[in-house]
């Protein structure tokens, strides 16, 4: 049965004891919510009313006479109640209202007043007046507010004439528990930041997971939907003249359309990690049924042990990203793909014979998940388009050293 948000809730007993122990943390530093809550921390309170037996013992063993006795018991009352408001709901609380500075001082009064009335017993109200100053004022002003009740303390003791003993037995605590309030509200804050700071974490990564996601479709789907049009065009064109040739393109179409379907679902398991001969046979591919020529080497695609597998994923990607625009946008007839080693860098260079790109032209968020993916990897990218016509792209990524091993790599062979 959940909790209801209300002052005062139902507790059920048949609640779980995970849900009592969340409802007991809840309540650490904080106004109580639920009922459980409310016990915990009335309990928790209670362990510290060991110096109110005095006054208590005083009042009733004083033999003082009735005006004494009713000024005792109301202002025993009301200091208690007072104490208790305070601590009970303003606990740990960033802001306070007028009325809770109001309340201290009252407090403050009444411990001078019953102490110079009615003995040095009630000098132990001073210690509830230095809690609640810790407890509830913020620690800029805390500390000067415990440092005057603990004076406050020991001239009201002098002035009815208290032993030492007794002076220092109770202002010692008075002092030195004001300013445990002090440190356990810090300590309160400092956990109620780290628990913020932990939600912001978290939805910054789940953020940047679903903008990892996102890039990961865009370029899977991309390249994978163009090859598909492409090929939807020409089984088109092809139906009524060559039927047999138009059923080859249906059936690359239908390879295709499975093979993305891996990728899709690879990519949201997160185990796709492509490679650079592995897309050279992809992207040659569509430029071939695009009617644009690949012009490469290759021997330079045959292999790449100076790459980490994480490098060489954000270079395959990125000649999956500037084929797919090549082949959408460029109206080239020529596109050449070059790899390169230029010091400690690895390069890829993709560069068409097209169009190139307009003046004023804004990188659209193929380009910019691509720029991205390669700074994660610590590369970088460049774009350049000429005068006469055509487009580059040039991606960068570090080379690592002839022994690199992947993490994942590492731990098999340990």
């Amino acid at each position: 049965m959940p909790v209801r948000k209300q002052s005062w809730p139902p507790w059920p007993p048949w609640r779980g004891a995970a849900a009592t122990a969340a409802d007991d943390a809840l309540g650490m530093g904080h106004a109580p919510e639920t009922r459980r809550q409310a016990w915990v921390k009335l309990l928790w309170i209670a362990m510290w009313m060991v110096y109110l037996a005095y006054p208590l013992d005083n009042l009733v063993h004083g033999h003082h006479g009735l005006p004494a006795l009713v000024l005792g018991w109301t202002g025993l009352t009301g200091f208690v109640l007072a104490y208790l408001a305070l601590v009970f709901f303003r606990t740990n609380q960033p802001d306070q209202p007028r009325w809770v500075h109001v309340t201290l001082v009252l407090l403050g009064v009444l411990a001078v007043a019953l102490s110079l009335t009615l003995g040095d017993s009630w000098l132990g109200l001073f210690v509830y007046a230095a809690v609640a100053c810790g407890s509830v004022l913020r620690p800029d002003r805390s500390r000067w507010a415990i440092a005057v009740v603990t004076g406050l303390l020991f001239a009201t003791g002098v002035l009815i004439h208290a032993g030492s003993d007794t002076l220092l037995s109770l202002g010692i605590p008075c002092f030195l528990s004001g300013f445990a309030m002090v440190g356990i509200r810090q300590l309160v804050s400092a956990m109620r930041a780290l628990r913020e700071a932990r939600e912001t974490i978290a939805h910054l990564a789940a953020n940047e997971e679903r903008l990892r996601l996102a890039r990961d479709l865009h370029d899977l789907l991309g390249h994978s939907l163009s090859l598909i049009t492409l090929k939807s065009e020409l089984a088109g064109r092809m139906l009524p003249d060559r039927p047999d040739d138009a059923a080859v393109q249906v059936a690359d179409i239908e390879r295709v359309s499975r093979q993305a379907l891996v990728d899709v679902r690879e990519a949201v398991g997160g185990y796709r990690r492509p490679t650079l001969a592995v897309e050279l046979a992809g992207t040659s591919a569509a430029l071939r049924a695009a009617g644009i020529e690949a012009d490469f080497d290759p021997v330079q695609w045959m292999g790449h042990d100076r790459l980490a597998p994480d490098d060489e994923a954000a270079l395959a990607w990125a000649l999956r990203e500037a084929v797919t625009n090549v082949v959408r946008h460029s109206g080239a007839a020529r596109c050449r793909l070059a790899l390169g080693e230029d010091g400690d860098e690895f390069s890829l260079t993709v560069s068409d014979d097209g169009r190139g790109l307009d003046p004023g032209h804004r990188p659209g968020h193929g380009l910019t998940g691509l720029d991205e993916r390669l700074l994660l990897a610590g590369g970088r990218l460049s774009t350049s388009s000429r005068a006469g016509g055509g487009f580059t792209l040039c991606a960068w990524v570090p080379l690592r050293l002839s022994g690199y091993a992947a993490p994942h790599d590492q731990g098999a062979a340990r």
